[in-house]
Protein backbone atom coordinates (compact mmCIF):
# COMPACT_ATOMS: atom_id res chain seq x y z
CA UNK A 1 0.00 0.00 0.00
CA UNK A 2 3.07 2.51 0.43
CA UNK A 3 3.89 2.09 -3.33
CA UNK A 4 0.61 3.80 -4.00
CA UNK A 5 1.23 6.85 -1.06
CA UNK A 6 2.26 10.18 -1.82
CA UNK A 7 5.75 11.83 -0.69
CA UNK A 8 3.87 15.00 0.45
CA UNK A 9 0.56 12.52 1.99
CA UNK A 10 0.16 12.90 6.28
CA UNK A 11 -2.33 11.31 8.50
CA UNK A 12 -5.08 14.07 7.62
CA UNK A 13 -4.88 12.93 3.71
CA UNK A 14 -7.87 10.49 2.57
CA UNK A 15 -5.77 7.87 0.44
CA UNK A 16 -7.44 6.12 -2.45
CA UNK A 17 -6.57 2.61 -2.35
CA UNK A 18 -5.71 1.16 -6.10
CA UNK A 19 -8.95 -1.07 -6.23
CA UNK A 20 -11.23 1.99 -6.19
CA UNK A 21 -8.89 4.07 -8.18
CA UNK A 22 -8.87 1.01 -10.99
CA UNK A 23 -12.70 1.11 -10.80
CA UNK A 24 -13.41 4.82 -11.30
CA UNK A 25 -10.85 5.08 -13.99
CA UNK A 26 -12.59 1.80 -15.64
CA UNK A 27 -15.62 3.62 -15.29
CA UNK A 28 -14.70 6.81 -16.60
CA UNK A 29 -13.42 4.78 -19.50
CA UNK A 30 -16.15 2.77 -20.75
CA UNK A 31 -18.90 6.31 -20.10
CA UNK A 32 -16.28 7.53 -22.62
CA UNK A 33 -16.58 4.91 -25.21
CA UNK A 34 -20.78 5.33 -24.92
CA UNK A 35 -20.22 8.92 -25.43
CA UNK A 36 -18.01 8.49 -28.31
CA UNK A 37 -20.10 5.59 -30.18
CA UNK A 38 -23.27 8.26 -29.53
CA UNK A 39 -21.56 11.08 -31.11
CA UNK A 40 -20.45 9.19 -34.35
CA UNK A 41 -24.76 8.73 -34.70
CA UNK A 42 -25.62 10.71 -38.16
CA UNK A 43 -22.90 13.12 -36.95
CA UNK A 44 -19.28 14.19 -39.51
CA UNK A 45 -16.12 13.32 -36.97
CA UNK A 46 -12.75 12.96 -36.96
CA UNK A 47 -11.14 10.35 -35.55
CA UNK A 48 -8.84 11.92 -33.26
CA UNK A 49 -11.78 13.91 -31.59
CA UNK A 50 -13.87 10.92 -30.76
CA UNK A 51 -10.56 9.19 -29.23
CA UNK A 52 -10.44 12.14 -27.32
CA UNK A 53 -14.41 12.06 -26.61
CA UNK A 54 -13.64 8.84 -25.22
CA UNK A 55 -10.53 9.45 -23.02
CA UNK A 56 -11.41 12.72 -21.48
CA UNK A 57 -14.15 11.35 -18.83
CA UNK A 58 -10.73 9.44 -17.44
CA UNK A 59 -8.61 11.71 -17.76
CA UNK A 60 -10.96 14.16 -15.76
CA UNK A 61 -11.90 11.72 -12.93
CA UNK A 62 -7.92 11.31 -12.41
CA UNK A 63 -7.59 14.81 -11.95
CA UNK A 64 -10.78 15.25 -9.66
CA UNK A 65 -9.58 12.13 -7.66
CA UNK A 66 -6.01 13.38 -7.06
CA UNK A 67 -7.30 16.92 -5.59
CA UNK A 68 -9.20 14.97 -3.43
CA UNK A 69 -10.57 17.55 -1.47
CA UNK A 70 -7.50 19.77 -1.33
CA UNK A 71 -8.91 22.81 -1.99
CA UNK A 72 -5.42 24.69 -3.23
CA UNK A 73 -5.14 21.54 -5.46
CA UNK A 74 -8.48 22.17 -6.82
CA UNK A 75 -7.89 26.23 -7.64
CA UNK A 76 -4.62 25.28 -9.06
CA UNK A 77 -6.00 22.81 -11.44
CA UNK A 78 -8.95 24.61 -12.28
CA UNK A 79 -6.25 27.42 -13.24
CA UNK A 80 -4.57 24.61 -15.32
CA UNK A 81 -7.81 23.86 -17.47
CA UNK A 82 -8.60 27.26 -17.85
CA UNK A 83 -5.30 27.74 -20.45
CA UNK A 84 -6.66 24.41 -22.01
CA UNK A 85 -6.94 25.78 -25.93
CA UNK A 86 -7.88 23.67 -28.67
CA UNK A 87 -4.84 24.58 -31.84
CA UNK A 88 -6.95 22.68 -34.37
CA UNK A 89 -9.95 24.80 -36.43
CA UNK A 90 -12.59 26.32 -34.09
CA UNK A 91 -14.81 23.81 -32.84
CA UNK A 92 -18.33 23.29 -33.94
CA UNK A 93 -21.33 24.15 -31.57
CA UNK A 94 -22.04 20.18 -31.15
CA UNK A 95 -18.20 19.45 -30.52
CA UNK A 96 -18.42 21.61 -27.73
CA UNK A 97 -21.29 20.58 -26.09
CA UNK A 98 -20.05 16.99 -26.69
CA UNK A 99 -16.66 17.50 -24.81
CA UNK A 100 -18.82 19.62 -21.95
CA UNK A 101 -20.17 16.25 -21.87
CA UNK A 102 -17.62 14.31 -21.23
CA UNK A 103 -15.97 16.98 -18.35
CA UNK A 104 -19.35 16.68 -16.71
CA UNK A 105 -19.08 12.93 -16.69
CA UNK A 106 -15.40 12.91 -15.33
CA UNK A 107 -16.36 14.80 -12.56
CA UNK A 108 -18.68 12.67 -11.24
CA UNK A 109 -17.02 9.83 -11.74
CA UNK A 110 -13.96 11.10 -10.37
CA UNK A 111 -15.89 12.41 -6.87
CA UNK A 112 -17.31 8.35 -6.72
CA UNK A 113 -20.99 8.64 -8.10
CA UNK A 114 -20.34 6.01 -10.73
CA UNK A 115 -23.73 5.16 -10.68
CA UNK A 116 -25.07 8.57 -11.15
CA UNK A 117 -21.91 9.10 -13.61
CA UNK A 118 -23.36 6.15 -15.68
CA UNK A 119 -27.19 7.18 -15.21
CA UNK A 120 -25.93 10.88 -16.55
CA UNK A 121 -24.37 9.22 -19.93
CA UNK A 122 -27.09 6.87 -20.57
CA UNK A 123 -29.50 9.84 -20.58
CA UNK A 124 -27.38 12.20 -22.29
CA UNK A 125 -26.09 9.94 -24.86
CA UNK A 126 -29.88 9.36 -25.62
CA UNK A 127 -31.34 12.95 -25.66
CA UNK A 128 -27.97 13.47 -28.03
CA UNK A 129 -28.89 11.21 -30.41
CA UNK A 130 -32.44 11.94 -30.87
CA UNK A 131 -31.29 15.21 -31.80
CA UNK A 132 -29.10 14.15 -34.54
CA UNK A 133 -32.12 12.11 -35.90
CA UNK A 134 -34.19 15.45 -35.87
CA UNK A 135 -33.95 17.94 -38.68
CA UNK A 136 -35.05 21.13 -36.44
CA UNK A 137 -35.31 23.05 -39.47
CA UNK A 138 -31.93 22.18 -40.49
CA UNK A 139 -32.58 20.94 -44.81
CA UNK A 140 -35.05 23.86 -45.13
CA UNK A 141 -31.94 26.72 -43.72
CA UNK A 142 -29.58 25.49 -45.85
CA UNK A 143 -31.37 25.99 -49.02
CA UNK A 144 -32.09 29.31 -47.64
CA UNK A 145 -28.55 30.14 -46.14
CA UNK A 146 -25.87 30.62 -48.54
CA UNK A 147 -22.41 32.46 -49.28
CA UNK A 148 -22.31 33.58 -52.06
CA UNK A 149 -18.44 34.50 -53.54
CA UNK A 150 -17.78 36.71 -56.51
CA UNK A 151 -14.79 36.76 -58.36
CA UNK A 152 -14.29 40.62 -59.71
CA UNK A 153 -11.41 42.50 -61.89
CA UNK A 154 -8.81 44.58 -59.69
CA UNK A 155 -10.48 47.84 -61.89
CA UNK A 156 -13.45 47.59 -61.21
CA UNK A 157 -15.32 49.70 -58.16
CA UNK A 158 -17.53 46.81 -56.45
CA UNK A 159 -19.66 49.19 -54.36
CA UNK A 160 -23.02 48.98 -55.12
CA UNK A 161 -23.03 47.10 -57.97
CA UNK A 162 -24.35 43.34 -57.52
CA UNK A 163 -27.15 45.18 -54.12
CA UNK A 164 -29.72 45.43 -57.19
CA UNK A 165 -28.76 42.09 -58.15
CA UNK A 166 -29.04 40.51 -54.71
CA UNK A 167 -32.02 42.34 -53.82
CA UNK A 168 -34.28 40.59 -56.34
CA UNK A 169 -33.10 36.86 -55.64
CA UNK A 170 -32.55 37.56 -51.63
CA UNK A 171 -34.36 39.08 -48.62
CA UNK A 172 -31.22 39.91 -46.90
CA UNK A 173 -27.29 40.13 -48.61
CA UNK A 174 -24.25 41.20 -45.98
CA UNK A 175 -20.89 41.96 -47.65
CA UNK A 176 -18.91 40.08 -45.40
CA UNK A 177 -15.63 39.38 -46.29
CA UNK A 178 -13.23 41.12 -49.42
CA UNK A 179 -9.82 39.03 -50.47
CA UNK A 180 -7.27 39.82 -53.34
CA UNK A 181 -6.77 36.89 -55.86
CA UNK A 182 -4.33 35.75 -58.18
CA UNK A 183 -1.89 38.23 -56.95
CA UNK A 184 -3.82 40.56 -56.32
CA UNK A 185 -5.15 41.21 -60.04
CA UNK A 186 -8.82 40.43 -58.85
CA UNK A 187 -10.90 40.95 -55.86
CA UNK A 188 -13.43 38.31 -53.92
CA UNK A 189 -16.37 39.58 -52.59
CA UNK A 190 -17.88 37.17 -49.99
CA UNK A 191 -21.24 37.29 -49.39
CA UNK A 192 -24.34 35.62 -46.66
CA UNK A 193 -26.95 35.46 -48.60
CA UNK A 194 -30.89 34.90 -47.52
CA UNK A 195 -32.07 33.48 -50.48
CA UNK A 196 -36.38 34.20 -51.19
CA UNK A 197 -38.61 30.99 -51.16
CA UNK A 198 -38.71 30.73 -54.82
CA UNK A 199 -35.72 32.42 -56.07
CA UNK A 200 -33.51 30.37 -58.72
CA UNK A 201 -30.00 29.58 -57.98
CA UNK A 202 -28.98 29.39 -61.48
CA UNK A 203 -30.97 32.85 -62.08
CA UNK A 204 -28.70 34.64 -59.66
CA UNK A 205 -25.47 32.88 -60.74
CA UNK A 206 -26.47 33.93 -64.32
CA UNK A 207 -27.08 38.08 -63.39
CA UNK A 208 -24.04 38.21 -61.66
CA UNK A 209 -22.01 36.55 -64.05
CA UNK A 210 -23.02 39.49 -66.58
CA UNK A 211 -22.19 41.93 -63.98
CA UNK A 212 -18.76 40.79 -62.98
CA UNK A 213 -17.36 39.98 -66.57
CA UNK A 214 -18.40 35.96 -66.64
CA UNK A 215 -15.83 35.77 -64.14
CA UNK A 216 -15.96 32.80 -61.47
CA UNK A 217 -19.15 32.66 -58.89
CA UNK A 218 -19.20 30.57 -56.04
CA UNK A 219 -22.59 29.79 -54.51
CA UNK A 220 -22.88 27.52 -51.35
CA UNK A 221 -24.20 26.73 -47.99
CA UNK A 222 -23.54 29.10 -45.45
CA UNK A 223 -20.71 28.08 -43.58
CA UNK A 224 -21.02 27.59 -40.16
CA UNK A 225 -18.56 29.70 -38.92
CA UNK A 226 -20.56 32.82 -39.16
CA UNK A 227 -23.70 31.07 -37.89
CA UNK A 228 -22.00 28.83 -35.06
CA UNK A 229 -21.70 29.06 -31.90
Amino acid sequence: MDLFKGLFDNEFTALISPEKFLLCVGAALVIGVLMGLSYMVKTRYTKSFVVTLMLLPAVVAVVIMMVNGNIGAGVAVAGAFSLVRFRSVPGTAKEIVAIFLAMGAGLIVGMGYLAYGVLFTLVLCAAFIVCNFLDLGEKKNSVKYRTLRITVPEDLDYTGVFEEVLGEFATEAELVQVKTVNLGSMFRLTYDVTMKKDASEKALIDAVRARNGNLEVFLSRRETTSVGL
